[in-house]
């Protein structure tokens, strides 16, 4: 998640920081589609993402998997429990081979102290997220599926996307529709009426957005 210049945990870290951070954290490899953490799991650790990506979701009580967010280079992961002591709320899971730093909970405690600007960095990020959670809410009640669906690739393209405009990120149609609120059906339709415009062109598990003004004006348009 992008927002006010700050992308993500790593960025806002200075030299020192971050390298007090590497020196206290164990680095790890978790292949793709390893889960690195569960729903209502016990938190021990938080988990700095420095290649690869995650995805973070939950199963509705009728067995649907929400997908709440993707994570990616430089961004944190199980901060919350870590400031809170709740179980995990979510599930997370490696879309593609990820490397990171883990530290245990209390290191990571012990490293805010130790660098106030960083706490502080870190309750932005909170504050974040939560706005950008608002905003999904919002989204859900007034938008149209196409809209949402475009909302969602575009954000993607922000943070995954190169510089030729694809989406660097195995997405499925299912994971798709988990993260809009909307079908399946749903989601091919809408992924078919912008291919149809040239929005985007896609292939197996990938997006390549080809005109992105256009796929602006699709997600202003529903509401």
């Amino acid at each position: 998640m992008a927002a006010a210049g700050v992308a993500d945990f790593w960025s806002g870290l200075d030299a020192a920081a971050a390298a007090d951070f590497g020196e206290r954290a164990t680095p790890v490899v978790y292949p793709a589609g390893r889960t690195l953490a569960y729903t209502g799991q016990v938190p021990d650790h938080v988990i700095l993402i420095r290649s690869g990506c995650v995805k973070i979701s939950v199963v509705s009580r009728t067995g649907r998997e929400v997908v709440l967010a993707f994570r990616g280079k430089g961004e944190i992961v199980g901060e919350q429990s870590a400031v809170d002591g709740v179980p995990r709320s979510a599930t997370v899971i490696a879309v593609e081979r990820v490397e990171a730093l883990v530290l245990s909970h209390d290191a990571f405690r012990a490293f805010l102290l130790d660098h106030p600007n960083v706490a502080l960095h870190l309750l932005r990020l909170l504050s974040l997220r939560l706005r950008d959670s608002d905003a999904k809410r919002v989204e859900l009640s007034t938008l149209t599926t196409i809209s949402r669906v475009a909302t969602r690739l575009l954000e993607l393209s922000d943070q995954f996307g190169d510089e030729g405009g694809e989406i660097s990120l195995p997405l499925s149609q299912e994971e798709l529709a988990g993260s809009t609120g909307a079908s399946v059906e749903s989601v091919g339709r809408a992924l078919q009426t912008m291919r149809t415009l040239r929005c985007i062109e896609t292939r197996r598990r990938r997006v390549l957005v080809v005109d992105r003004d256009a796929l602006d004006a699709l997600s202003r348009a529903g509401g």
